[in-house]
């Protein structure tokens, strides 16, 4: 009979930041691997807490189906030997082989019947398969053994039911012990049955499903926050950290001197999320209080030591939070800016001075299509590096940019200088923010250009899932900042690198498909290469309303058609001469063509696509009665060139908005 299968590691603590994927992928393998052998069919849920990994599957048999397999062997005219040493090999009979005809002539199967295979002699084999399988960069040995893990393993239970199944992983011998919290439990726990396991864990004062466990972190952190009436702020990330770093979640509130609230907030909100894991408060415009929360792996009834404990911890970080602030304060950015010199950008692009010198030449270039200051862009990018040599950036470079917007405005820079270097890293990741401002486009669409040129350039594009420079970033926050900026900006002239242009249009089409667009749609739009991408979501927009059309599939169709008899009369110039239109139905469509033109022109140089596109529904008919009635290839070469001039002409007016061809089915 099935019954519940629980395998569970005990470690020393996991890696915080990897733990969800570990046990994810620690409870995908092994149930994988049982499937495979015939054992279980029913879901697998894994368990994850900062000191063990577990898997447990709700059924799971003892033994697996016998199972027949056919095993091709030699022709039937082989040598008797060669057959009865087949035969033998298999435990057969020579008589109980098949005969099956093939191309190749007639053969001999075997059909060979195997044993279910049993859980308890695969089992530990399967775990251990699964922990080598586990994305672990780096793993570590521990005492005199040679067994091999992401951190020193010291418990191993597997259970069955209410059984022990007999094993070793990595040097330990299975059991149904396991342990509790470190303090809140009795040194160890046994576990009666597989099933128990999650409630005898909870007795022992652990959560041990992830996801239950951030949830009541979370539950936790909004209750406290409602009672101090305020707001959390971003906590997702450091929510799945800290659920990572306890295994009995209590939540209690903190405070620190409200004299450092002088120092920036984002260094202060920096220094206590990373650097201690504490969830910071906000005011309800956002602005950072002296209050923060902890989440203990301590329930107490007096957490009074637990908060002031905290409190002393933080307080030297604000300190060195505030020290840093100070002294930076103390030299001009523009200062700074000669000892770029000093640090390198990357050895074959040079430094970071050299890099300054040419953001500034480009962001002055941008600022001037953008018909804004190109002397206050200069003056941003001249100063945009300046704060890597600060202590506090040096200490966190999360804060690059930020920390440059605060000094600059403590030299007295324009506040758009100021700005412009506060935002020109964004977007730093998906759904960030993006710069406001024209020099603050300018500065950022700077910097990332010349990160992908410059890379390009030297032969570092990304290659598969490889992109150490974070260029697939830089290029879709360029393309995020020209179309959701609404910026008059021409691709090729803004890279001026057709490499780079074709990555970015790349990038381009996957924030389209995001955007909800279906691929026809994007490639009908962006294989024509177009040169402003705050135009293409009306191209798309149009694209769609004409696929909406009864005469639209007619309409891609002989669009499609038409663009395979220009390949095939490659070179052939767009143009003809209307006299030389003899049958009625070419005649019809160059008439219905002279009418339309216009339009289409006229709403393609107005940027309304959509009426533009729904124009050419009236060339369905004529479009249809010309490829029902004209020979295109006519054998006279001069009526043959003019027809394929003709179509050359009205594929060029079809496609002013977007290649129709991509939406033939």
């Amino acid at each position: 009979m099935p019954d519940a299968l629980l395998v569970e590691l005990l470690t020393e603590e996991l890696p915080p930041k990897s733990l969800r994927t570990l046990a994810e992928a620690f409870a995908a393998r092994l149930h994988a691997d049982l499937a495979k052998a015939g054992l279980t069919q029913t879901a697998a849920r894994s368990f994850a807490t900062p000191r063990r990994l577990a898997v447990l599957i709700p059924a799971v048999e003892e033994r697996g189906p016998d199972r027949e397999t056919e095993v091709l062997g030699p022709p039937a005219k082989a040598p008797a030997q060669a057959i009865d040493g087949f035969a033998k090999k298999h435990g057969l009979a020579p008589q109980a082989l098949e005969r099956r005809a093939t191309p190749k002539g007639e053969i001999l199967v075997a059909r060979v019947r195997s044993a279910g295979q049993l859980l308890d002699a695969v089992l530990a084999p399967l775990v251990e398969n699964a922990l080598k399988a586990l994305p672990i960069p780096k793993v570590m040995r521990w005492g005199s053994g040679d067994a091999q893990f992401v951190r020193p393993v010291h418990g191993l239970v597997m259970l069955h039911g209410k059984r022990v199944i007999p094993g070793s992983v990595l040097g330990l011998q299975s059991g149904n012990r396991t342990l509790g919290h470190r303090f809140m439990a009795k040194a160890s726990l046994t576990i009666a049955s597989a099933q128990d396991y999650e409630r005898t864990l909870r007795e022992g004062h652990v959560v041990a499903d992830f996801a239950a466990r951030r949830a009541e972190i979370e539950a936790q952190l909004k209750a406290r926050a409602l009672a101090e009436k305020a707001e959390l702020g971003g906590y997702t990330d450091l929510l799945d950290e800290v659920t990572a770093l306890v295994e009995s979640p209590t939540v209690y509130t903190g405070g620190f001197d409200a004299a450092f609230l002088e120092v920036p907030q984002e260094c202060l909100i920096l220094t206590m999320r990373q650097n201690q894991k504490y969830f910071p408060l906000f005011e309800p415009g956002g602005k950072l209080r002296p209050r923060f929360l902890i989440v203990s792996n301590m329930q107490v009834a007096d957490p009074r030591h637990i908060v002031s404990g905290n409190e002393k911890v933080v307080r030297p970080r604000l300190e060195d939070a505030r020290f840093f602030y100070n002294q930076d304060r103390r030299t001009r950015l523009d200062a700074r800016v000669a000892q770029l010199a000093k640090v390198v950008y990357h050895n074959k692009l040079g430094t970071q001075l050299e890099r300054v010198q040419r953001i500034k030449e480009l962001a002055s270039r941008i600022a001037r299509m953008l018909k804004a200051d190109a002397a206050l862009a200069e003056r941003a990018a001249q100063l945009s590096k300046a704060d890597l040599l600060t202590g506090m950036v040096g200490e966190f470079p999360e804060l690059q940019g930020v920390m440059g917007r605060y000094y600059a405005l403590h030299d007295g820079e324009k506040r758009e200088v100021a700005d412009a270097i506060g935002e020109h890293y964004k977007p730093r990741f998906a759904g960030d923010t993006l710069p406001q401002g024209a020099i603050a486009c300018a500065l950022a669409l700077a910097d990332k250009v010349d990160a992908l040129t410059g890379m390009f350039r030297i032969g570092q594009q990304p290659t598969g899932e490889k992109d150490p420079f974070g260029l697939r970033r830089a290029a879709l926050g360029l393309v995020r900042i020209l179309v959701e900026r609404e910026l008059e900006v021409d691709l090729a002239a803004l890279v001026g690198n057709a490499e780079v242009e074709a990555f970015v249009l790349e990038r381009a089409r996957g924030y389209f498909l995001e955007s909800g667009y279906s691929a026809n749609e994007v490639e009908a739009v962006l294989s024509l290469r177009p040169g402003r991408l705050d135009l293409v979501p009306r191209q798309l927009e149009a694209v769609r309303a004409f696929t909406s059309l009864p005469e639209a599939e007619s309409l891609a169709a002989a669009n499609k058609r038409i663009g395979n008899i220009l390949k095939q009369a490659d070179g052939a110039a767009a143009k003809f001469d209307a006299s030389l239109l003899a049958l009625p139905e070419e005649k019809a469509l160059a008439s219905a063509f002279e009418r339309l033109q216009p339009q289409v022109e006229d709403a393609f140089q107005r940027r309304n696509y959509t009426a533009g596109l729904k124009a050419l529904a009236a060339l369905k008919a004529p479009v249809d009665a010309f490829f029902d009635k004209v020979m295109v290839m006519d054998k006279d070469p001069q009526v043959r060139a003019n027809r394929i001039g003709f179509l050359g002409t009205l594929h060029g007016t079809m496609n002013r908005i977007a290649d129709l061809s991509k939406l033939a089915k």
